[in-house]
């Protein structure tokens, strides 16, 4: 068993369970409106800002170390020269359900690198969209784990 495998999927379960609270906790506010944003107290704007980071940081733990680490456990070809190669082999073998599902993941998380403190309308948009993604991702972390444990002694 691929020794870092173990490590990383940990890391990512705790993104999970804090972006899975962070979730809970904000539920009754969505969908958001620009005015719902500028009625949220300060204790649930740092929830949202936990929401957001930690979409962003399990979507990226997940392309940068979860899938190269399955890649590595179910003894796949190491000479896949691009990411798109990587998640198309993870596709195949059936370790993703989908490679489009997994762009716009990573969409999202690109859309948080962006700050609009001056556009409540579009940071509504964003979080709404992210929010019905969050489940997605959290599901795409599950199905990847399951997939994982066959090839685990």
């Amino acid at each position: 068993m691929n020794a870092s495998y173990p490590a990383i999927l940990e890391t990512c379960k705790r993104h999970a369970d804090r972006l899975q609270w962070a979730k809970s906790a904000l539920a009754k506010h969505f969908p958001l409106s620009a005015e719902g944003m500028s009625q949220l107290s300060d204790q649930e704007i740092a929830i949202l800002d936990q929401f957001s980071t930690r979409f962003a940081k399990l979507q990226d733990a997940m392309g940068a170390k979860l899938f190269p680490a399955v890649l590595e456990l179910t003894k796949e070809p190491e000479n896949l020269p691009t990411f798109i190669d990587k998640l198309n082999r993870l596709e195949q073998i059936g370790a993703i359900q989908s490679v489009e599902n997994w762009l716009i993941l990573r969409e999202m998380r690109n859309e948080f690198s962006h700050d609009y403190p001056d556009n409540p309308a579009l940071q509504s948009a964003i979080l709404n969209k992210a929010f019905a993604l969050a489940d997605n991702l959290l599901a795409t972390l599950n199905h990847v784990e399951s997939f994982a444990k066959r090839y685990q002694s």
